[in-house]
């Protein structure tokens, strides 16, 4: 199984890289958009796991490249803010899967993973 998280935040997407290994993944970690859309060039992803909020770009364009590129790539969306918090995402990126707060537990962000990559 194919992961890509995409995360600003080092520490945290450092966190979900290891759990997601130690669940037997193969996780690429990527900072931003830039990082993302090159990863996605070159590379498949059965699960993308994209903060909403970015430092470098946006979501939105991550989730819109991997459905052009990559089609049956899902998204699970997390986030630590308010921001589409009435589940209007799932609107605005047709790859969406789940919206979730950045602060879920690793183990029940792996548990999401599992289940929709296998779906």
């Amino acid at each position: 199984m194919n992961i890509l998280i995409v995360e600003s935040r080092p520490e945290l997407g450092g966190l979900w890289k290891r759990h997601l290994e130690r669940q037997g993944m193969h996780v690429t970690l990527a900072a931003g958009q830039q990082e993302a859309v090159t990863f996605l060039s070159d590379h498949g992803a059965d699960i993308i796991v994209l903060d909403l909020v970015l430092a470098d770009g946006s979501a939105l364009a991550v989730s819109d490249f991997a459905s052009y590129r990559h089609p049956n790539a899902r998204v699970i969306f997390v986030t630590d803010t308010t921001f589409f918090s009435d589940g209007s995402i799932f609107n605005h990126a047709s790859n969406a899967c789940a919206f979730v707060p950045s602060g879920t537990p690793p183990e029940d962000l792996a548990a999401m993973v599992e289940h929709y990559a296998a779906s």
